[in-house]
C-alpha cells in the first residue's frame, strides 16, 4: 500500500534528513559524554605534543586534530550503520523503503556529524585563537580551505565505515575492525606533523591516504607550511582523484540489502 495514498496530509519527502539530525541530537540530550568524547582524544595528542614539539607547530596540530576527529567520525559510522543491521534490523526497513542506499549513508553520516560537531567547533575557535598569537590568521580563504576539506573528508570516512560495516556479521566484530582501519589511516596520514618529518619511504605510503592532501591543503591555505598557487592545485587535485578512487571502492564493497 502506498503511503501517499493511504496518508494523503502527511509529508513522505523531505523528512529523511530532519530525522537522522534528530537522532544525532538525542544521542548527546541522552548522553552528554558523547560530545565530550571525541574532544578528549585529540586534546590527549596535543596536550604530549605541546611538550615534546616546538611551539610554531602547535597551529598545524591542531588542523591534525580536526582531521583525526572528521576521520573518526567513519568509525562511528560503521558501529552504528552494523548495529542497525545485525541487532536491530532497522536497514531491512530502510532497504524495503523508497530511501535508497546513499540517502541511508547520508543520514547515519549527518546523525555522526552533529555528535562531533562540538568538537570541531571547540578545535576551530582554539586555532583561530592560537593561530592569531603564532602569526598564522585563520583568513576566510584558509577557513573555506578547512571547511572544505573538512566536508569532503566527512563524506569520504562515513562511506568508507558503512562499506566495512556492510560485510561485518556479528556485533563482536564491529569494535575491532572499527579502530583497526581507522587508528592505521589515521596513524600512516601526516597529520599531527610537517610530511617531510617522515621517512622516505612512508612519506611515499602517506601520498596515497586522501587525508594527506587535505593537510597539506590546510597547512598551505593556513602559511604553516609554504605552498605555491600550483602546489594547492596539485593537492586539491590529488585529493579530488583520490576521494573518487576510495569512494568507488567503498561503494564497490558496500553491500545494500541482499545483493
Amino acid at each position: 500500500m502506498h503511503v501517499a495514498s493511504e496518508f494523503p496530509k502527511v509529508p513522505t519527502r523531505g523528512r529523511a534528513l530532519p530525522a537522522f539530525l534528530i537522532v544525532g541530537w538525542r544521542w548527546i540530550g541522552r548522553n552528554p559524554a558523547v560530545a565530550i568524547a571525541p574532544i578528549l582524544l585529540p586534546f590527549i595528542f596535543l596536550y604530549f605534543l605541546s611538550f615534546i614539539s616546538p611551539p610554531s607547530l602547535l597551529p598545524l596540530e591542531i588542523v591534525g586534530a580536526m582531521l583525526f576527529t572528521m576521520q573518526n567520525i567513519g568509525s562511528w559510522v560503521l558501529g552504528d550503520s552494523a548495529t542497525w543491521r545485525i541487532e536491530c534490523s532497522l536497514q531491512d526497513m530502510f532497504v524495503a523503503s523508497s530511501l535508497g542506499r546513499l540517502r541511508y549513508l547520508f543520514g547515519i553520516a549527518f546523525s555522526n556529524l552533529i555528535a562531533m560537531l562540538p568538537a570541531l567547533l571547540l578545535l576551530g575557535v582554539l586555532l583561530s585563537w592560537v593561530g592569531g598569537q603564532r602569526g598564522v590568521p585563520l583568513t576566510p580563504y584558509a577557513a573555506l580551505v578547512l571547511v572544505g576539506s573538512l566536508a569532503t573528508l566527512w563524506v569520504l570516512f562515513s562511506s568508507i565505515g558503512i562499506a566495512i560495516s556492510s560485510r561485518l556479521r556479528t556485533q563482536r566484530e564491529i569494535w575491532p575492525v572499527g579502530n583497526l582501519t581507522f587508528t592505521i589511516l589515521g596513524m600512516l596520514s601526516p597529520l599531527y606533523y610537517p610530511i617531510s618529518a617522515l621517512p622516505p619511504l612512508w612519506q611515499d605510503a602517506a601520498r596515497f591516504l586522501p587525508a594527506t592532501y587535505a593537510a597539506l591543503l590546510i597547512q598551505g591555505a593556513l602559511g604553516i607550511t609554504p605552498a605555491s598557487p600550483a602546489e594547492m592545485a596539485g593537492y586539491a587535485s590529488l585529493l579530488a582523484v583520490t576521494v573518487v578512487a576510495v569512494l568507488f571502492v567503498a561503494l564497490r564493497l558496500y553491500r545494500w540489502g541482499e545483493e
